[in-house]
């Protein structure tokens, strides 16, 4: 299981023209309301069983309110937004792609990124789906361009795993939420580190577990803002040549700790 940014905007779009001409619902954005309770009653269930996915959106849906509309409007701002905005590529479909991903270069992300989710035996439709589960897409308007922003979100994860070099380890996956409240400002992330920091010590882990969750914030609020890059362009690069032009300084805590003790930190990955 992962932890990926989770809200009702991030179900994909239709493939059909006739769930196209049937989906007409209103769009109905994440409520600017945030919902404690419940974000912290999927927090407690999340780190009883890291196997839990659904309790990862549920404290997305709960805290994330209008993050994703802010992050959408900032990527209007930057200088190839407004393009990949008029555009609204589905990720998704390109990464899941053998034949598409295979020709990347050795070294590059794209080529990193195959390798790994083969490795791993995931899929970036195996994500979208844990994303959809409990919700009533009759209710969403998946065409709205926010909506397509969330979904982005959620298919940039995985490659900000290799980006980032955080492991899928329970220590790997509280410092990328870490990274990814940074990046994104939406509170769901932020509790979900806070959680993981507050657990270390009931699973073993130390304060060096906590200080590479807080380097994780660190390395995220001093990259460039990875939303708005072309994914085309970062998916073909070396990946040591991405981090440097983004910015993205080496997870030196992270990698201190010995392989054996990064899960003793929290029963969520």
């Amino acid at each position: 299981m992962r932890w990926a940014y989770a809200s009702h905007l991030m179900s994909d779009f239709p493939t059909t023209a006739e769930s196209l001409q049937s989906s007409t619902p209103i769009y109905q954005p994440a409520s600017a309301k945030l919902d404690l309770p419940r974000a912290l009653r999927a927090l407690r269930a999340l780190l009883r069983d890291k196997e839990n996915t659904t309790q990862v959106f549920e404290i997305m849906r709960a805290l994330n309110g209008r993050s994703t509309a802010r992050g959408y409007r900032r990527l209007l701002r930057t200088a190839q937004g407004g393009r990949q905005a008029y555009e609204r590529e589905e990720l998704i479909r390109h990464l899941d792609d053998d034949a598409a991903m295979v020709i990347y270069p050795p070294g590059t992300l794209g080529a990193e990124y195959l390798a790994w989710r083969i490795s791993e035996g995931l899929s970036a439709e195996g994500l979208a789906q844990e994303s959809r589960k409990g919700l009533d897409l009759s209710k969403v308007e998946l065409r709205h361009p926010y909506a397509w922003f969330g979904r982005r979100i959620r298919d940039v994860h995985d490659l900000w795993h290799i980006l980032s070099g955080y492991g899928r380890d329970g220590l790997g996956e509280a410092c990328l939420v870490s990274f990814s409240f940074a990046q994104t400002r939406g509170l769901g992330w932020a509790l979900i580190a806070l959680g993981a920091a507050l657990n270390v010590r009931k699973l073993g882990g130390g304060r060096e577990h906590v200080a590479a969750i807080w380097e994780g914030y660190q390395r995220g609020r001093k990259a460039e803002w990875l939303l708005g890059e072309d994914y085309r362009i970062v998916l073909a690069e070396p990946v040591e040549t991405a981090r440097q032009r983004l910015g993205i300084s080496p997870a030196l805590l992270y990698d201190a700790i010995p392989a054996a003790r990064r899960n003793r930190i929290v029963k969520v990955s």
